[in-house]
């Protein structure tokens, strides 16, 4: 069951999640067509300029759902099978035994039991995900470092395995998705980005969304800040940062009406088929990197509360920055929140993260958003 937009009731659980202490945060929802949007809280923490729903925002693991359709674009076309061994294309950089056993969709779904590189190539966070024993050196270190994406790869590739190929449940580590980067130049003879840029996002009609070249975010946009679970205090601003280290998994800035009419396409086969579709929604288990279980599809993952309709969109996090976007099943309602603090629960004697105010307040929001 979902009820129409109540404009005063989002509002509300806007203003909540400023008020349990989110500096800022701002959102789109849609409901047919009817729109509603808000904004609350602060941009800059040391000027107090506001936040606004049209800024353009690092979204995080939301780019992932973009490289997924991109390669099944390929798929579609024949270029690329969605069962085909990924050493049949990238024997280099995923050889023998291991290149014959992962298949593309066992990339894209994170089954391939291929390790996360970015301990390896962040010193500070080696103990991952034994958050206690990380430290947010790194993060600084590396602001304005360029990572070519094959040495990533190789860090993840040749760390101890997290898996077997095609085993449950999955493992979601990024190496996936760079490989899936370096999959689409291989057969597109493109990069990555120009190809997602041309093929998803032109083609979604999306003016606000960009896989960025400099460390900076063009436009509008808020800072945003990291805390570490405590270990940056007060939580310090990442907004200008090379995006290298992440590429075609994580990189994307866009804004939440252009992650709204993207998934709304999306969900109608506007950007895939319909059979692609269907593909990007046959889900296996995959521990996500809190450590939870969560369905997991072809670069999409639902979300369904008891009694109500299933939706489907993708979350992110980059140094700062965090996203959701969702839409129901029948494309009609949809949510895109964005917030400009990170990694907000301290952790407890034993390095677990302390429940927050912030994380009830985040929750409602999205219960509101969703089904009103």
């Amino acid at each position: 069951m979902r009820n129409p937009l109540d404009s005063a009731e989002l509002n509300t659980a806007l203003e909540n999640v400023h008020r349990a202490g989110m500096p800022g945060l701002f959102a789109e929802v849609r409901d047919g067509e009817q729109v509603w949007r808000g904004a609350a809280g602060v941009a800059d923490v040391a000027t107090g300029r506001p936040v606004t729903a049209d800024m353009r925002h690092r979204v995080g693991s939301i780019t992932k759902t973009f490289t997924a359709a991109a390669v099944l674009q390929q798929v579609e076309s024949g270029q690329i099978g969605l069962d085909t061994p990924i050493g049949r294309y990238l024997p280099r950089l995923v050889p023998g035994a291991r290149g014959d056993a992962i298949t593309v969709r066992m990339l894209i779904n994170h089954t391939s039991g291929l390790a996360e590189y970015l301990p390896y190539a962040y010193p500070s966070l080696k103990a991952f995900p034994a958050f206690a024993d990380t430290g947010p050196q790194s993060l600084d270190d590396n602001r304005f470092t360029r990572f070519h994406s094959t040495e990533l790869i190789e860090m993840g590739v040749t760390a101890p395995a997290v898996g077997t190929p095609g085993g449950t449940p999955g493992v979601y580590s990024n190496t996936n998705y760079l490989l899936l980067g370096a999959l689409l130049e291989q057969v597109t003879g493109t990069p990555a980005e120009r190809y997602i840029t041309r093929n998803v996002i032109e083609r979604a009609g999306l003016r606000d969304t960009e896989l960025p070249a400099a460390p900076h975010v063009n436009g509008p946009h808020s800072q945003i800040y990291e805390a570490w679970f405590g270990m940056i205090d007060p939580p310090r601003d990442y907004s200008d940062y090379d995006m290298s280290f992440v590429g075609p998994a994580a990189s994307l800035i866009s804004t939440v009406t252009d992650l709204n009419r993207f998934f709304g396409m999306l969900l109608a086969g506007e950007i895939v088929s319909p059979s692609s579709l269907a593909q990007m929604q046959r889900t296996v288990p995959v521990v996500s990197q809190e450590g939870k279980t969560i369905d997991y599809g072809l670069g999409l993952h639902p979300m369904e509360a008891p009694g109500q309709g299933t939706f489907w969109g993708h979350g992110g996090t980059v140094w700062g920055a965090g996203a959701l976007a969702m839409t129901s099943a029948d494309g009609k309602r949809q949510m895109s929140v964005a917030v400009n603090l990170q990694r907000w629960n301290r952790l407890d004697s034993s390095g677990r993260p302390q429940p927050h105010p912030l994380d009830d307040a985040l929750a409602a929001l999205h219960r509101v958003a969703m089904y009103g």
